[in-house]
């Protein structure tokens, strides 16, 4: 099932018309040096930083650079065992891996489900990589929260105060919900909402 906006999964419809069928008979061929477990780090999250470092700033003038290999896509299951996945943005590597998001948005909502596990996948074309992740997820502390919002442009602190993900919402009501925001922290820094916060994916 294929969605454009963030709604809970449907029952595949039976009347629904067949698309026009697409079928790729293209292959591609990837040319990348030889894979050895001998190359690895016996730590994960070691190794995962120093290819994220490589496709970030390539040392190597022959390795091209990977435009944004902070995104992810973040897959989620409801309780209905239905999936869900999007791409997010990766803002730290400690012992998991953190983002942030809206607490009532779907991803939210299914990770404080039944099940609150998640994956990770990160696809770096440009260097024939992909790197898999499963893990349980936690919540980040609300100082990290706070210490990271500092750092967003004041129109998305705004922004995570009037948008409701996962829920239409006109633009005029949105624009006055912007400026009602605005007004409210004029004189002052946006405080972080507490629907807003992170979540750490923590490695099985």
């Amino acid at each position: 099932m294929m969605s454009q906006q963030n709604s809970a999964a449907d029952p595949v419809s039976a009347d629904r018309k067949p698309a026009q069928k697409i079928q790729l008979t293209t292959h591609n061929q990837y040319q990348s040096p030889r894979f050895l477990p001998s190359h690895l780090n016996p730590d994960p999250l070691l190794q995962f930083n120093s290819w994220f470092q490589s496709a970030l700033s390539p040392t190597d003038p022959h390795i091209p650079t990977v435009p944004e290999p902070e995104a992810m896509c973040l897959g989620t299951v409801s309780s209905s065992g239905i999936p869900s996945s999007r791409i997010v943005l990766l803002k730290t590597v400690d012992h998991g891996f953190v983002f942030f998001t809206n607490y009532t948005s779907r991803k939210s909502r299914e990770i404080i489900g039944e099940s609150p596990f998640a994956s990770l996948a990160f696809y770096w074309k440009e260097v024939s990589r992909q790197v898999r992740v499963v893990g349980k997820v936690e919540k980040a502390s609300r100082e990290e929260t706070e210490a990271y919002f500092r750092t967003r442009p004041r129109e998305s602190q705004v922004g995570a105060w009037a948008s409701e993900q996962s829920s239409e919402i006109g633009e005029d009501t949105l624009e006055e919900r912007m400026r009602m925001i605005e007004e409210r922290f004029e004189k002052g820094d946006v405080d972080v909402p507490d629907h807003w916060g992170g979540w750490r994916i923590v490695p099985l």
